[in-house]
């Protein structure tokens, strides 16, 4: 493993530090799993998914514990305020056929030459192969710019260079205070394909198809994606695991046993969905979740000092009621897709959020007499947080459903007893397919 000689300055470490707090303030917990990469990694091109705007690229910059630079589209350096951002991060423009319909392929052999260069003296690049942000649930057909800019490095001279696929799971990706799994795929250093040319740049693009598909959840059609979301759902909640990264985990075995029993016995399968979809038509109907069905669902304690906080959190609410509404009105209003709808919240809160803070600190100041107005200012800055703890707990119970009368719970129960039996019969029919085959 090579050091990476591209030292990170003053500017993008503080910018590092600034976003990853945002972060943990916009998501309620973010898990990292994986192979993720050392601090002195270098020469590697990472390559995510990109199903939420500009919330991907500072998710993996500020999670990774190496510095990377972004390669982004050029009309993002068009956005007022958002230029001095993309310079001060390293990130590199490049000009997509979408946005300049007359562009050749030369119009971005400058950027693919900076590229080999900063990958030549061990730097490290991020890139969405996908091109664009989308809402589809699964991967879209890979460009083969990452592909290209490792082997003109390697025609440059560079050495020990490698790629590594990075997945990003979101629970709610458009909901403030959700949850995301950042997944690492393994490495792969270029050396070991053995090739050449053109023959190496679809050999790299093949490989990271596959490692992109096997770090997330993917389906051909988001009914069927939501399926496997279900069942892996109803298998973490009999393993009592809640983490983003066991019901990813099961979601993976679940589609490739769903893809692999679909060519045995299709009829198995259609009629294993069709018991799902009715369960969930049925916890709907009921307002109530797996979670509490399956009993796992854990009563949130009101301990003493949760309890003690409440008058904060309700001075918070009072507090930054407005701001904290503004950037959900300010997505509304813009219309965009799913996938930029964070990214609309996120620029809206950190243009709100900070302005408000000085009004409040300001009044405090200006109209309190000391020491009572460092007593305020003091109050203003804990009060938010006190008040997101609150919420995060209203959020998670809201989230959980009612518990339904005694009659239909025992109903429900029996139907997902007989759910999880069919699921069970399928996965050991699965597990005796794959020992047959292997």
């Amino acid at each position: 493993m090579k050091a990476s000689s591209h030292l990170e300055g003053p500017v993008k470490r503080a910018l590092r530090v600034f976003f990853s707090r945002v972060m943990r303030v916009y998501f309620r917990d973010i898990e990292v799993t994986g192979a993720p990469p050392e601090a002195r990694t270098g020469g590697r091109i990472f390559v995510a998914n990109h199903v939420n705007g500009l919330v991907d690229p500072v998710l993996v910059l500020t999670m990774c514990a190496c510095p990377i630079s972004p390669i982004a589209k050029s009309t993002l350096w068009n956005i007022p305020g958002l230029r001095w951002l993309l310079d001060s991060a390293g990130a590199v423009p490049i000009v997509r056929k979408r946005d300049n319909p007359g562009k050749s392929d030369k119009d971005n052999d400058a950027v693919f030459e900076k590229v080999a260069e900063h990958l030549g003296r061990g730097g490290n690049v991020l890139i969405f192969p996908e091109g664009t942000s989308h809402n589809e649930p699964k991967i879209l057909p890979l460009k083969s710019g990452a592909a290209r800019m490792l082997a003109r490095a390697r025609a440059s001279g560079a050495t020990g260079l490698s790629f590594q696929a990075v997945g990003l799971e979101f629970d709610a990706r458009d909901t403030f205070r959700s949850r995301v799994l950042v997944v690492y795929g393994p490495v792969r250093p270029l050396d070991e394909l053995g090739l050449e040319g053109d023959a190496l740049v679809s050999a790299v693009v093949t490989k990271m198809r596959e490692d992109l598909d096997d770090v997330l959840i993917t389906a051909d059609s988001w009914d069927g994606r939501i399926l496997t979301a279900r069942v892996a759902t109803m298998f973490a909640n009999d393993a009592g695991d809640a983490s983003l990264e066991g019901w990813s985990a099961i979601g993976r075995r679940v589609e490739t046993a769903r893809d692999l029993l679909e060519n045995e016995d299709p009829a198995a399968v259609r009629a294993v969905k069709d018991a799902v979809r009715e369960y969930y038509a049925r916890l709907a109907v009921a307002h109530t979740s797996d979670e509490i069905v399956s009993g796992a669902a854990k009563a949130t304690e009101r301990s003493r000092a949760h309890l003690a906080l409440l008058p904060l959190a309700f001075v918070g609410v009072l507090l930054f009621i407005v701001p904290y509404r503004i950037p959900r009105a300010v997505a509304a209003l813009a219309k965009g897709s799913p996938d930029v709808a964070s990214t609309y919240k996120l620029g809206a809160g950190l243009v709100a959020y900070p302005l408000w803070l000085a009004l409040l600190v300001a009044s405090a100041l200006y109209f309190a007499p000391a020491p009572w107005s460092f007593a305020l200012v003091a109050l203003v800055v804990v009060t938010p947080f006190a008040a997101l703890s609150w919420l995060d707990r209203q959020d998670r119970v809201r989230s959980l459903g009612q518990l339904p009368s005694r009659e239909v719970m025992e109903s429900l129960q029996r139907e997902r007893a007989a759910v999880m039996a069919s699921l069970v019969t399928a996965r050991d029919r699965v597990e005796g397919v794959a020992a047959e085959v292997g």
